[in-house]
Parts: C-alpha cells; sequence; structure tokens
C-alpha cells in the first residue's frame, strides 16, 4: 500500500496544484490565496485574489497566470508582484471560471462551472476557453458536463480534460494555433449521466474526475471528488494505479518533488463551500509513486 503523508494542514480547499522551481503553487479557495509550499512543508504567499483564486501556469517569461473564479478574469502577476488582468472572460462564460492549463507558449486553456454547483442549480454544461498570450479569448470547445482538470499529452499534441459530471475524460487534438478539434472519449467510467439533478448525478456515476495531472508515460493521475482516491488511467479507462487518501476525499493532484515522482494531492472532507468556506479542514497530503 502507498504511504499517504501530510506535509501541510490548514487550509481551507486547496485546488489547482503546479509543481515548479521546487515548489508547489497551489490556490486556497475561500481564503482567496495562492501559496507556495515546499518539500518542508513551509508556505509562503505568493498572493491574494478577492475573487477566489483557482488554475495557476506560467507565461514563458515566468509571469504568473491566476483564475480569478467569481468574476471570471484571468489574472497577471507582474515581476513586482501587482495583479493586473490579463483576458475578462464574462462574456464567454455563464458561471465561475474553474481550473486552468497553460501550455508552453502561454496559450491558456480554462473551464468553467455553467451553473450554480453550490446552490443545487440544475445541472448545464460548460465550455473551455482558449486564452491567447497577449489575453485575447475565444470559446475552444463547448458542450462539456463541468470541464475540470487539464493537461496536455503527446508532447502537447492532445489535451485531455476531466468532464467531472459527464462519468468521463475527454481530449481533443491541439493545433500549432492552439485550436481544439476532435473530441473524444479519452477515458470512460461508465454511462453519461442524463439528469440535471445534481445529487442524481452523482448517485449515477462511478466516478467523479477532478483535477488532474499528466504522467511521463503520457498515462494521467486524476482526483477521484467521490472515492477518497487518486486513479492513474490509460487511455482507453484502464486503472493502472491508485492510491488511497482514506477518509478525505480529494479533489486535485500534481506529479513534482525533487525526485519529480512525489503526488501532491489536494484533499478535504467535502467540497461544499458552505462547509468549506469557514473551516481550515483542507490539507495537502504526498505519496512516492
Amino acid at each position: 500500500m502507498t504511504n499517504v503523508q501530510e506535509l501541510a494542514d490548514g487550509f481551507s480547499y486547496l485546488e489547482g496544484p503546479r509543481w515548479r522551481n521546487g515548489k508547489l503553487y497551489v490556490s486556497d479557495f475561500y481564503t482567496h490565496q495562492v501559496l507556495a509550499i515546499d518539500e518542508s512543508g513551509k508556505v509562503e504567499l505568493v498572493a491574494t485574489v478577492p475573487e477566489q483564486p483557482s488554475g495557476l501556469g506560467w507565461l514563458p517569461d515566468g509571469r504568473l497566470l491566476i483564475v480569478s473564479m467569481r468574476d471570471r478574469r484571468v489574472l497577471r502577476q507582474e515581476e513586482d508582484g501587482s495583479l493586473t488582468e490579463h483576458a475578462d472572460l464574462s462574456e464567454l462564460t455563464t458561471w465561475h471560471l474553474n481550473d486552468m492549463i497553460v501550455d508552453e507558449a502561454g496559450r491558456a486553456y480554462v473551464g468553467s462551472f455553467g451553473f450554480d454547483l453550490m446552490s443545487g442549480a440544475p445541472v448545464q454544461t460548460a465550455n473551455i476557453v482558449l486564452v491567447q498570450p497577449d489575453g485575447s479569448a475565444e470559446v475552444a470547445a463547448d458542450d462539456l458536463a463541468f470541464p475540470n482538470g487539464m493537461d496536455l499529452l503527446d508532447n502537447g499534441g492532445t489535451l485531455v480534460v476531466s468532464e467531472s459530471f459527464g462519468n468521463r475524460l475527454s481530449s481533443f487534438n491541439v493545433d500549432s494555433s492552439g485550436e481544439l478539434s476532435a473530441r473524444q472519449d479519452w477515458a470512460s467510467f461508465g454511462p453519461e449521466p442524463t439528469s440535471e439533478d445534481i445529487a442524481e448525478v452523482l448517485e449515477s456515476v462511478s466516478a467523479v474526475p477532478d483535477g488532474l495531472c499528466r504522467d511521463e508515460d503520457d498515462t494521467v493521475w486524476v482526483a477521484d471528488a467521490i472515492g477518497q482516491r487518486v486513479v492513474r488511467v490509460a487511455k482507453g479507462g484502464e486503472i493502472v494505479d491508485q492510491v488511497s487518501t482514506g477518509d478525505l476525499n480529494v479533489f486535485a493532484c500534481a506529479l513534482g518533488g525533487s525526485d519529480g515522482r512525489t503526488l501532491f494531492m489536494c484533499a478535504a472532507p467535502t467540497f461544499a463551500e458552505h462547509e468549506r468556506r469557514d473551516t481550515r479542514e483542507g490539507v495537502l497530503l504526498t505519496a512516492k509513486v
């Protein structure tokens, strides 16, 4: 059994983990903070985002991009630490922004909720927006069942995305300009839900794929938001490895560490905002994989 350890605690709800230059960068939703955590568990404040941070990534020149969820913007942190607007996605999306992946050229792919999840509104599909390095933006893909964690495979030629309420991972071909095409099921965990009631959807699926990250062989590690586990999935849907998080649910993951084989896992008792907002039960877990 994989040995899971707690690296740091006292958070509200962690999301969007990314390993870079010896530290794990992560967003803590309800404290509105982007944090950097080293392998000893030392935590430092990187930025404060009043409208709730989520997905993270970097431009080629090293400036940090941060999803600002509630006002549906992507922010850019300048060299002096200040935040400025990189892209306004409010006209292209219908509810909070979500996770993000940024490629080597500085193109950002940003997912969104599509509906008021935390109030139990009817389930609606959402889109992925492509933000070019200059901040211009367009819808790259639509009709996704809560597009969530993303990563790039095949040397950047394939984008894989969790459809959290679709019981699957989907993939797209990526062309030289970043455009997406040829959508297909990359991995299916069972039939696609048909209900618009979120409780019925959660009861009908075998997994809720949330944050994900690629492994060196183009398998992906995926946090299962209802399964207290992170699973390593091959194309087609075979689960080739998994790490249990015990009694805690896990919502995002990233590979990193000095050896490149540390799996960082963002865990908490639940994802419900009214339960996480005023508590500090979120933890960062690690396992060697």
